[in-house]
């Protein structure tokens, strides 16, 4: 499961490379994953996650312990 966020679900898609003579050749474009620490205050440890730069945002934007909740209920262990 490389190349995955686990809080969006972003994923690598498919699209066209399109050279100056207009030849298209398939390429991928990869979603901007970085892999992040936190320290998670209820169970007293820390946690590290695989995100996408917009899932970071949202841990900032809800809180990790909302986004862990959220996480857990669909069944994604963290």
């Amino acid at each position: 499961m490389a190349r995955v966020c686990q809080v969006t679900g972003r994923k690598p898609v498919v699209g066209h490379k399109v050279s100056f003579s207009n030849k298209k050749k398939l390429r991928r474009f990869f979603p901007n994953l970085q892999t992040k620490r936190f320290f998670f205050a209820e169970e007293d440890r820390w946690i590290t996650l695989k995100l996408s730069t917009d899932a970071i945002r949202t841990i900032n934007k809800n809180g990790l312990i909302a986004t862990v909740k959220e996480l857990r209920a669909k069944g994604i262990t963290v």
